[in-house]
């Protein structure tokens, strides 16, 4: 009888492997927001306007947007190659 294999997402390496992809979309966020900071001066101009608190509220969404969004996705791709496997 063959042992019951755990899953892929539950174990130790499965969450090492989405917090790898959650770290990678936050690293993606904030990318993204530098250049649209640097290529769109309008931006940066209200940014300016706006004090610290704003540039830490606007790079802040788009790093959790970012990195929710990978976490998910590397869900996906875990839970796909446990299945192939």
């Amino acid at each position: 009888m063959r042992a019951k294999k755990s899953s892929g997402l539950i174990s130790s390496t499965g969450i090492i492997k989405l917090m790898t992809h959650a770290m990678m979309g936050a690293a993606l966020g904030l990318a993204f927001t530098l250049a649209l900071i640097l290529a769109n001066p309008a931006v940066a101009e209200l940014l300016n306007q706006g004090g610290s608190s704003a540039v830490f509220v606007f790079a802040a969404t788009f790093v959790t947007t970012f990195a929710i969004g990978a976490a998910l996705t590397g869900i996906v791709f875990i839970l796909s190659e446990d299945k192939q496997s």
